[in-house]
């Protein structure tokens, strides 16, 4: 430990340790530190060891699918770890309640996913079936929320594989929800699973706590976890330059104006004695009749080395109001939540000697690939590159 660093980092995931890396490459010392046990945030991957499981990745705190369109950030992350091929095609099941029985679904919505649901066979008989749908439905005008905004791009689609699931998401029926959260649900008429349309998409092989692992493996580098920023500046005698900061913002300014709204999950993990559970990484139960959002499988996202591991462990993901204490994982980005973070911003842009970065920090979802960029402009504007 030094007396005095360039930086201090608050947070090791994938902000804070691009910034990390790249100012320790340009010769500056750098302070991380995190609250958890563990590097790399929500991204952290943990190795399992026991017997049967041995060499599945664990993804801790969700399941994590890396994807992008640009191939400068793609070529990045590469330089710290070897990527699979991992295409995430995820399965929906829906609990008919006519029947009784499951029924299970491609998504995204695509051509098989409209054959499954209406029986057919060529693009233009599917948008005719979502056409019909669409004439019946006897909502005109713009729709005023988002059971409205479903029932217009199509009936079975919306009930099937949205209304329910979106409700346990979010907490709140459909029709106190706005329209604008599937205003853009894409409709793919051709036979495609492959839910991302970045060119570039894969795991890291080995998990991706190697990644942030290799980034903060530097001389000028120090670590410190389970380490509270706020304790440890009260009583720290170590001086530093700049703070990074990717924390929660209104944390911050001591929730100065109040706390902001998030949405998180949490899960139940299990471990099972058979080779495969579901037989595919991502199934969503898109029904009330399952109280939690989807089930994730995680031998499947590198199955090239776990596929003959005897056991297999899923995590069931469920969605619940963020509340003080709990980790918050989605910004509530509605008018009220907007004009709160616009009044920390104000506050955070008077800060000469603070960055503010991350989904915390900036209050912001991010794709990992949006958060390396986010974290490599940072970089460019602290450096004047």
């Amino acid at each position: 430990m030094r007396t005095a660093y360039d930086y201090l980092i608050v947070g090791s995931g994938l902000f804070g340790a691009t910034f990390a890396y790249e100012a320790a490459k340009r010769g500056k010392t750098c302070l991380v530190i995190d609250k958890r046990p563990n590097v790399a945030g929500n991204i952290y991957t943990k190795k399992l060891t026991e017997e049967g499981l041995e060499g599945i990745n664990q993804h801790i705190y969700g399941a994590h699918i890396f994807h992008t369109h640009s191939k400068e950030i793609w070529d990045y992350v590469n330089q710290f770890c070897e990527f699979n091929n991992y295409i995430n095609s995820p399965m929906a099941i829906y609990h008919n309640p006519e029947t009784d029985m499951d029924e299970m679904y491609n998504l995204p919505f695509n051509m098989n996913t409209f054959y499954q649901l209406f029986g057919t066979k060529t693009p233009a008989e599917a948008k005719a079936a979502i056409k019909k749908e669409i004439d019946e439905c006897g909502i005109t005008g713009e729709p005023t929320n988002l059971e409205e905004q479903g029932m217009r791009l199509s009936k079975t689609v919306f009930t099937k594989l949205v209304k329910e699931y979106t409700e346990k998401q979010w907490q709140r029926d459909c029709k106190d929800l706005p329209a604008s959260t599937i205003k853009r649900l894409p409709f793919r008429f051709r036979f495609d699973n492959n839910y991302f349309n970045d060119r570039y998409q894969g795991i890291p092989i080995g998990g991706y706590t190697r990644i942030v692992e290799k980034m903060l493996d530097s001389e000028n580098i120090d670590v410190l976890l389970s380490t509270d920023y706020f304790d440890f500046k009260k009583t720290t005698d170590i001086t530093f330059g700049k703070t990074v900061y990717t924390g929660q913002i209104d944390a911050f300014f001591e929730y100065k104006f109040g706390n902001l709204n998030w949405r998180t999950v949490y899960f139940e993990n299990e471990i099972h004695d058979t080779d495969s559970y579901q037989g595919n990484a991502v199934v969503n139960y898109t029904s009330h009749d399952r109280p939690f959002t989807r089930i994730i499988e995680h031998k499947f996202f590198e199955i090239e080395s776990t596929e003959n591991t005897p056991k297999t462990v899923i995590s069931k993901e469920y969605s619940t109001e963020w509340k003080p204490g709990m980790d918050p994982y989605y910004p509530v980005n509605d008018e009220k939540n907007t004009q709160l973070y616009n009044k920390y911003k104000e506050l955070a842009d008077k800060e000469d000697k603070v960055i503010f970065g991350g989904r915390l920090g900036l209050y912001k979802y991010y794709d990992m690939d949006d958060c390396i960029m986010a974290a490599l402009d940072a970089v460019k504007a602290e450096f004047s590159e």
